[in-house]
C-alpha cells in the first residue's frame, strides 16, 4: 500500500459501510468537514442526518507502509484506556482495511476543545495564569498516563521492553542511515547527529521504568478546554508503545523555549510568557508520579534526537514527492533546531 494515493473521503462509500449502524446517531453521513492540523493524517468532522457529530481519522492521501497497523495500534490503546482517568477521545469504531473509503480509518468521539497552535485564543491569549494552568494540566495528563499499569489494562505486549534503553539510539541511527540514500538529505544533515548519539550511548541511565508511552505527546496532539484552562484530551495514539514514561514528559518539553536556548526556533504558541519553566514542570511531574527525575537530561536529549529523526523522515518523503515540499522544508528546519538543542544539553 506504500505510495498509493486515495481520495480524501467518499461519503457514498462511507454510507454503504455496514459499521455505520453501530455508531452514535442515525441516518446517513450528510457532511464531512476537514479539520486543520495533522501532518500525517486527515481529520474530518462528520455529521449524520440527525445532527450527531463524530470525528473520522484516516491516513493522508499517500498511504504509507504500515498505515493499517498504526490504526490498529491506536484503536487497541484507546480501548484499553477507556476505564482510566487519562483524558482521551472515546473510540467508536476502527476499520484497518482500505475496502470502505480507500484507506484505514477510525471514528472517534468529538471532543469539545481546541488544539493549540500559533496565536492562543480567548483567555489563553490574554491571561498568563491560563497559560500556566494549561501547561500544568498537560503534564498532569502525562502523569496520569504514566500511572496506568500496561499489564493490568491488557497492553503488556504492546511493544518490546527488553533492553529498551539500549535499543533507543541504535534504532534511530538506523533510520537516519536510510535517509542518507537521498543526496539532498545527505548534503543537509546536521553535524550534531554523531556526537549526540555518542553522548546518549555513553550516558545511558542505569535503569528505567516500563509504562505506556504516547510517543508523540506535544501541543499538536492535545486539546485544551474552552471554558477554563485545562486538558480536554490527548489524541493521536498511533505511536504509542511501552517504554519509560519520562520520554513523554521530555517530548512535551521539546516545544518549550527558554532564555539560552539555541536560536532559530520561535515558541510554538504565542504569547509565551506565563508558561512554567522546564525545571518547574519536571518537578511537578516528579511530585505527581513519585519518580526520581535525576536522569531527566538524558531523556530530554533522547526526545530531541528521536523527534528530529522522525521529522527528517517526513522531509525525505517530501524530497521524494510524497509530502508537501514546503511542509517538509519547515520540518527539516525544526529538526535542525532539535539537533542543536540536544547538542547544547550534552555540552
Amino acid at each position: 500500500m506504500s505510495g498509493k494515493e486515495s481520495p480524501a473521503l467518499d461519503l457514498a462509500r462511507l454510507n454503504a459501510w455496514d459499521g455505520l449502524a453501530a455508531l452514535p446517531g442515525s441516518g446517513p453521513v450528510e457532511e464531512a468537514v476537514r479539520l486543520r492540523g495533522g501532518a500525517q493524517n486527515l481529520l474530518f468532522t462528520i455529521r449524520r442526518a440527525d445532527g450527531t457529530e463524530l470525528v473520522l481519522r484516516r491516513p493522508g492521501r499517500h498511504l504509507r507502509e504500515g498505515a493499517a497497523a498504526a490504526f490498529t495500534r491506536e484503536s487497541r490503546v484507546l480501548t484499553a484506556l477507556a476505564g482510566t482517568d487519562v483524558p482521551h477521545p472515546h473510540l467508536y469504531a476502527s476499520h484497518p482495511d482500505d475496502d470502505v473509503i480507500g484507506a484505514p480509518f477510525s471514528v472517534l468521539e468529538k471532543i469539545e476543545g481546541f488544539t493549540p497552535k500559533g496565536e492562543l485564543p480567548g483567555s489563553y491569549g490574554t491571561d498568563p495564569s491560563w497559560r500556566r494552568a494549561s501547561a500544568l494540566a498537560l503534564v498532569e495528563g502525562a502523569a496520569k498516563l504514566a500511572s496506568v499499569d500496561p499489564y493490568a489494562v491488557g497492553l503488556g505486549d504492546l511493544s518490546k521492553t527488553d533492553n529498551w534503553l539500549e535499543r533507543q539510539t541504535a534504532r534511530y541511527l538506523r533510520m537516519l542511515e536510510g535517509y542518507r540514500d537521498v543526496e539532498e538529505y545527505r548534503a543537509t544533515e546536521s553535524p550534531h547527529v554523531v556526537p549526540v548519539s555518542r553522548w546518549l550511548e555513553a550516558n545511558r541511565p542505569g535503569g528505567f521504568r516500563i509504562g505506556i508511552v504516547h510517543g508523540d505527546l506535544q501541543f499538536a496532539n492535545v486539546m485544551f478546554t474552552h471554558d477554563a484552562p485545562g486538558l480536554a484530551a490527548i489524541v493521536d495514539w498511533e505511536m504509542a508503545g511501552l517504554g519509560d514514561p519520562l520520554l513523554d514528559l521530555a517530548w512535551i518539553l521539546t516545544a518549550w523555549r527558554e532564555k539560552g536556548d539555541p536560536p532559530g526556533s520561535d515558541p510554538y504558541l504565542s504569547p509565551w510568557d506565563g508558561f512554567p519553566s522546564r525545571a518547574e514542570l519536571v518537578a511537578h511531574y516528579g511530585a505527581l508520579t513519585g519518580r526520581d527525575t535525576s536522569d531527566f537530561r538524558w531523556f530530554q536529549v533522547l526526545a530531541c534526537f528521536r523527534l528530529a529523526a522522525l521529522l527528517e523522515g517526513t522531509y525525505v518523503r517530501a524530497l521524494n514527492g510524497q509530502m508537501d515540499r514546503a511542509m517538509g522544508d519547515g520540518l527539516h528546519k525544526y529538526a535542525g533546531w532539535l539537533w542543536a538543542k540536544a547538542a547544547q544539553e550534552t555540552a
